[in-house]
């Protein structure tokens, strides 16, 4: 029997800001993966605004870079924060995107995980159980538990954006290995097509 092949995850924030809390828990994870998954970063700065008229006429470059990303990846990894008590404009532009065309959407049978990280107390819950909602219709299999709810962001990462909490660390790392299971519960077997 041979061993498993590596776990490939595409990670995106649904943040533009540089010093951003999710960009930082975003490279944290990368730090703390497992030793069999590799996550790569999409930046989702230059992904323009979803329009049918520009889809029409062909997906913009940092689009059809970033579903092809999602496509050769084994799952995602989305870290949002929470704006107003919802999803942030730049998360779920990136999802609307990646839900087209409804037929063969990248998203389409991929496996999510979803974390995030915030200044306040609820560490993005609510934006995290909205996006949860867009998985629904985008046929994404969305890891229900265990759940990363970075609250009180600000007192858990250093100046330099490296996440400090050891307890934060240990459950993030947790919530990796656990979604090296998801991904792997969900991939197809080798030789199914054959």
């Amino acid at each position: 029997m041979s061993a498993p092949s590596p776990t490939r995850v595409l990670g995106f924030a649904g943040s533009l800001r540089t010093g951003s809390y999710n960009r930082a828990l975003l490279r944290a994870a990368q730090e703390l993966a497992p030793e069999d998954m590799t996550i790569d970063v999409f930046d989702l700065r230059g992904v323009p605004l979803y329009n049918a008229d520009v889809e029409a006429e062909g997906d913009p470059e940092r689009v059809a870079a970033l579903k092809e990303a999602i496509r050769a990846a084994d799952g995602v990894l989305i870290v949002t924060p929470e704006y107003n008590h919802g999803v942030p404009a730049v998360t779920k532009n990136a999802v609307d995107w990646a839900s087209r065309p409804p037929r063969s959407a990248p998203l389409g049978g991929k496996p999510v995980g979803i974390i995030g990280a915030s200044p306040g107390m609820t560490g993005s819950a609510r934006g995290q159980s909205q996006l949860r909602q867009a998985f629904e219709f985008t046929n994404s299999f969305c890891m229900p538990q265990p759940e990363v709810l970075v609250a009180r962001a600000h007192e858990k990462f250093d100046a330099d954006g490296r996440l400090t909490d050891e307890t934060t660390r240990t459950y993030l790392g947790r919530y990796l290995v656990a979604l090296a299971a998801w991904i792997d519960r969900l991939r197809e077997p080798s030789g199914a097509n054959d």
